[in-house]
């Protein structure tokens, strides 16, 4: 079992940043592939953002290249999605989800691979 704990959300103006953390614990995070996925009200959940075991291997939805960056730290088991030039289309939930993997480049875009889910925290982004 992993456990996924996010936090960092918030309220932000359009244009604003903020980095969202997800902390795992229960098993060797090393081992996991991450992702990020929103969910804005009335939409279906959405891939943001993926990272391999390694970190060394990353890919994003296109509305947030170039604007959002994740990454990892495996020694504090934790993985971060830094958020700049937010707009108010970026409101939604953000969570985290990690995927158990042999594989030190695998990352995958797809919900339905990832076995361990967070709660999700609260991003809005005023106009």
């Amino acid at each position: 079992q992993v456990q996924l704990v996010e936090s960092g959300g918030g309220l932000v103006e359009a244009g604003g940043s903020l980095r969202l953390s997800c902390v795992a614990s229960g098993r060797t995070f090393s081992m996991f592939a991450m992702g990020w996925f929103r969910q804005a009200p009335g939409k279906e959940r959405e891939f943001v953002a993926a990272l391999s075991r390694s970190g060394g291997s990353a890919y994003y939805i296109d509305s947030v290249k170039g604007r959002f960056t994740i990454s990892r730290d495996n020694a504090k088991n934790t993985v971060y999605l830094q958020m700049n030039s937010l707009e108010p289309e970026d409101t939604a939930v953000y969570s985290c989800a990690a995927v158990l993997t042999a594989s030190t480049s695998y990352y995958s875009t797809r919900p339905d691979v990832y076995s361990y889910w967070g709660q999700g925290t609260q991003v809005t982004v005023s106009s």
